[in-house]
């Protein structure tokens, strides 16, 4: 429409007569002559809401839900959130026990054998291919630790202090191949010097090369001059294998070391030597064999045999009883012959 005259003066008159239906309206109340004219237009339009309603709806549900959705998602995440501190707490509860234990069994080894510890945490493990076996303690110079001190946990020997800085130090392990410890025969007192296989078993030559040795013989350190890097009587291993004696000044024989050197946590470092030596005091008892129940059936005699104590005429294994008569054919026993 052209913005002339006409068209401005019909707009104003438009205006005019919608204030005057409104006030008309507003006046009639509910007798409003104009509430037939507002219910034919809610039956004209009232479809075409419902329809735009309907095509509107799914757009505010999707809104609703997006909102509700970020809504469940940050209640999710929490609870995600919870169940991995949860599981954190229950695991670092199971580590916290199992430290606890290897703690426990270190003191009593160290009680045992009278041995003065400082406990540490491995924190780092050196290459086991092409490298040395070590591995790195939370414990240094400023904790008492100097170098050639024997390295021990609850189960056995694991190594002996080579490097020292002020808060670590370095543990070579007694699996490296360039490790050595004087040992110690459990109760022949058979000497022997035990060396590093990594992965394997160590290698011991006792220095009787005609020393009587089974499987299943334990060995702890014989010890070093001023306890210097060994202190005695610390747990070593058990013999596997030996090798054939072949007349020869040594003899050698394979034990499996007490100590798992993969699965080192708590270790204690020996800062103050025992004052005598504890020899086999520190290994653990030997568990007893179980009792062996031995059965024995002794055979009936041979038919026609007397057992002992029988009378002539009795049967096998029946008794004559005092007072009772003599079955048939039998005489009394005090019944004299004509």
């Amino acid at each position: 429409m052209r913005d002339t005259r006409e068209s401005r003066l019909l707009l104003v008159l438009l205006i005019a007569i919608a204030f005057a239906l409104i006030t008309v309206d507003i006046r009639g109340g509910e007798e409003s002559p104009v509430d037939g004219a507002r219910q034919a237009a809610a039956a004209v339009f009232g479809p075409v809401e419902n329809g735009v309603a309907a095509a509107v709806d799914p757009v505010g549900n999707a809104i609703g839900a997006v909102r509700d959705s970020g809504e469940r998602h940050t209640r999710i995440a929490a609870l995600e959130r919870e169940n991995a501190a949860l599981k954190a707490k229950l695991g670092s509860d199971d580590r916290n026990r199992s430290r606890l234990h290897e703690l426990d069994t270190m003191l009593k080894t160290a009680g045992a054998g009278q041995y003065g510890i400082k406990a540490a945490e491995v924190i780092a493990i050196g290459a086991a291919q092409g490298f040395s076996w070590t591995v790195t303690i939370d414990a240094g110079a400023n904790d008492g630790i100097r170098r050639d001190m024997t390295v021990l946990n609850g189960s056995g020997l694991v190594g002996r202090v080579t490097t020292v800085g002020p808060s670590t130090a370095t543990v070579l392990l007694a699996s490296d191949p360039d490790f050595t410890v004087g040992t110690r025969m459990e109760k022949t007192n058979e000497l022997g010097f035990a060396t590093g296989q990594g992965n394997g078993p160590l290698l011991v030559q006792l220095l009787n090369g005609k020393a009587k040795v089974n499987a299943g013989d334990r060995l702890v350190t014989f010890g070093s001059q001023a306890a210097k890097p060994f202190v005695p009587g610390v747990p070593v291993g058990e013999v596997i294998r030996v090798d054939p004696s072949g007349g020869g000044l040594t003899r050698n024989i394979y034990v499996r070391p007490y100590v798992a050197f993969t699965k080192l946590d708590i270790v204690g470092i020996v800062v103050q030597a025992p004052r005598t030596d504890p020899r086999d005091m520190v290994l653990p008892p030997k568990p007893k064999p179980a009792p062996t129940v031995t059965v024995t059936v002794t055979p009936p005699p041979p038919e026609g045999q007397q057992q002992a104590g029988e009378q002539p005429g009795q049967q096998p294994g029946r008794q004559q009883q005092p007072g009772q008569q003599p079955e048939q054919g039998q005489k009394p026993e005090n019944e004299q012959g004509d």
